[in-house]
Order: C-alpha cells, then sequence, then structure tokens
C-alpha cells in the first residue's frame, strides 16, 4: 500500500514550501508527475519525498536546475540511459569536488588570519593587522 502525504506534510517533511514544491513540479524537476486525489490536490508518495530531498541535496551543492530537469527527464524515461545519469553526476561530483578544494585553501587562509588575529589581540598590538 502507497501511502498518500499531503502537501504540508512534504513541506514539513522536506523544508520546502509549499511555492518551492509547485515551482519544482512546474519546471520539470520531479521524477514522476505529481499525482492528484478525488479533489484535485497534490498527493506524494514517499518516493517523491526521497526525490525532492535529494534535488535539494542537488542544489545545496550547487547543481543547476538545468542539470536537475534533465537528470529527472532521464529517470522519468526509465531504464536504458544509466549511463547518461551516470555521466551527469559524475560531472556534477567533480565540480563539488573542485569546489570543496577552492573552500579549504579560503579556509586555511581564513584559519591563518585568525591566529594572526589571536596573537595581537592577546598581546593588545594592531600592528600587521592590515595583512
Amino acid at each position: 500500500m502507497v501511502t498518500e502525504l499531503a502537501i504540508g506534510q512534504v513541506t514539513a517533511r522536506t523544508g520546502l514550501s509549499v511555492h518551492a514544491l509547485r515551482f519544482y513540479e512546474k519546471e520539470g524537476l520531479l521524477a514522476a508527475p505529481v499525482k492528484r486525489d478525488a479533489g484535485g490536490r497534490r498527493v506524494y508518495t514517499e518516493q517523491d519525498v526521497d526525490w525532492l530531498v535529494n534535488c535539494t541535496k542537488f542544489r545545496a551543492s550547487g547543481m543547476p536546475l538545468a542539470t536537475i530537469r534533465e537528470f529527472a527527464g532521464l529517470v522519468r524515461q526509465g531504464p536504458g540511459n544509466e549511463e547518461k545519469r551516470l555521466e551527469l553526476l559524475r560531472e556534477h561530483q567533480k565540480t563539488v569536488r573542485n569546489r570543496i578544494a577552492e573552500l579549504a585553501d579560503c579556509l586555511e587562509l581564513i584559519s591563518r588570519k585568525v591566529e594572526i588575529y589571536e596573537e595581537h589581540v592577546a598581546r593588545g598590538t594592531a600592528d600587521g593587522l592590515w595583512r
């Protein structure tokens, strides 16, 4: 038996707003069409929630909407295009790894600056803090 979830339940589980859920649907970012109940209200499945959680992580990692749309379209097409899906994921994985390396470099600089400022604050000096 498939559990049907109302839009409010999905917003609570995913952290997405009702507006965002409708946007994802309108933009073709969902892996399956959203079903409607007898009253015309959207109803979601656990698989929809799982997909939406994936989408939020894709977005948080900087994946463009166009790439999510393409990936979702491939999923909707069904089996036979797994290599293309894998290619999209590997490409984004590379982008995320590069971004993490860039951020690690930034963090290293910031950490050095924190140490310098801590030393100057502890000594009560301001000399050299502009560097």
